[in-house]
């Protein structure tokens, strides 16, 4: 299995549960936030791959990568931070409004505002 396919079913896995999620508690992230988060983390993926990289810390197959590279890093490095993106709010989501459907609110508890 090549990393760019290996890629493609990581995504799609984390799609598919963001996707999921949003649907099951009707509630959507902002896209700006998604937006800059997701710029934020490829930018910080093209340096810090670079980086490590460069040093030697790691390396991949040649025969395995797609060919495309963002500094040195390989373009299929950059579906993990994009699945983060994916699913991460999602998740989060889901799992707060489970807890709040569980656990009454303090405020409601003591007539807080």
């Amino acid at each position: 299995m090549s990393y760019l396919s290996l890629s493609a079913v990581f995504l799609a896995v984390a799609a598919l549960g963001g996707l999921g999620a949003a649907l099951i508690t009707r509630r959507r992230p902002h896209a700006a936030a998604l937006g800059l988060t997701a710029l934020t983390l490829l930018l910080l993926t093209a340096v810090f791959d670079t980086v490590m990289i460069a040093a030697g810390l790691f390396h991949y197959a040649p025969g395995q990568l797609a060919g495309a590279h963002i500094g040195l890093a390989p373009i299929e490095d950059f579906a993990y931070p994009l699945a983060g993106v994916l699913l991460l709010p999602a998740l989060w989501t889901a799992l707060h409004s489970r807890r709040s459907r569980r656990e009454p609110s303090i405020d409601r508890e003591e007539g807080g505002a």
